[in-house]
């Protein structure tokens, strides 16, 4: 697999998206440890390691916005959907680079 993303959001312009009350699908691919450290409210949770097995849990027709620590896992995570036809969107910089709140636990 060569890493290639081709779509992406900061994660500015994706809190400004969900302040505006766009229905989004969000999917955190981080490991449950992280992801009970604090996430995004709305995100669904499957872990990068999952992901293979829950494809069913997505709808390949909807946007995806992928999110992650750092960026990487995400984007790894949109390299595997989009070769299944999944329209999908890489956060950059991750949750490192989030600005706004977290929901804890």
């Amino acid at each position: 697999m060569a890493f290639q993303v081709t779509k992406e959001i900061t994660p500015q312009a994706l809190v400004a998206r969900m302040k505006k009350g766009e229905a989004l699908t969000i999917v955190d691919v981080r490991e449950p440890d992280e992801w009970d450290a604090g996430h995004v409210a709305g995100a669904k949770h499957i872990p990068l390691g999952q992901l293979q097995d829950r494809l069913d849990e997505l709808d390949a027709k909807q946007e995806t916005i992928m999110i992650c620590r750092s960026g990487n896992r995400s984007g790894l995570a949109c390299e595997l959907l989009n070769e299944k036809g999944f329209d999908v969107v890489n956060m950059t910089g991750g949750l490192l680079a989030w600005t706004d709140e977290l929901v804890r636990g």
